[in-house]
């Protein structure tokens, strides 16, 4: 544990992790069914969650990433902004967007609408590693969660507190 985190809680163990990573590897490939995806990490929180779930996903894959901002802090600025685009075709592909989290929808919704509307995608289904249902400011569907949690804002497997604590191998509640 890093010395210069005074105010945090364990949230999800890193045991309690790599066996839900395994669970939703399991789902994920009985959907595609040995059919191609290509996998869409949102940057840069789901970095981690997408390379250890690809790993358990039993079907041809092709990973890309996109960059969205819409946070500040602790807090969701509600403005989303696409800061890197996909370098591969989408147009009349399957689509696993793979977040870090979701919690007040904005995000996954305008990228799931920008993945059909703008690239063509034919199908759009998302695995969160995270989701806050509490905190949804809109309708959005998740096909594939790790783990539900409260409002806590939290960091480590990928998610941060103003680009630090991505490496911790769990999830703590972060307090300031």
């Amino acid at each position: 544990m890093p010395k210069n985190i005074k105010n945090f809680q364990i949230l999800i163990s890193e045991e309690e992790i790599a066996r839900r990573i395994i669970g939703l590897g399991q789902e994920i490939s009985g959907f595609y069914n040995d059919n191609s995806v290509i996998v869409i990490g949102v940057l840069k929180g789901s970095f981690i969650f997408l390379a250890d779930l690809v790993r358990r996903i039993n079907s041809d894959v092709h990973i890309d990433f996109v960059g969205i901002s819409s946070y500040a802090g602790t807090q969701s600025t509600q403005d989303i902004k696409l800061t890197r685009d996909l370098s591969i075709n989408v147009e009349g592909k399957n689509v696993l967007v793979v977040e870090d989290i979701i919690d007040t929808g904005l995000t996954i919704s305008y990228l799931q609408k920008y993945l059909v509307e703008k690239k063509g995608a034919r199908e759009v289904k998302t695995a969160a590693f995270l989701s806050k249902p509490l905190a949804r400011k809109t309708t959005c569907v998740v096909d594939w969660v790790g783990f539900e949690i409260g409002n806590e804002f939290v960091i480590g497997y990928g998610l941060d507190y103003n680009e630090r604590y991505r490496e911790l191998p769990y999830i703590a509640i972060y307090k300031e």
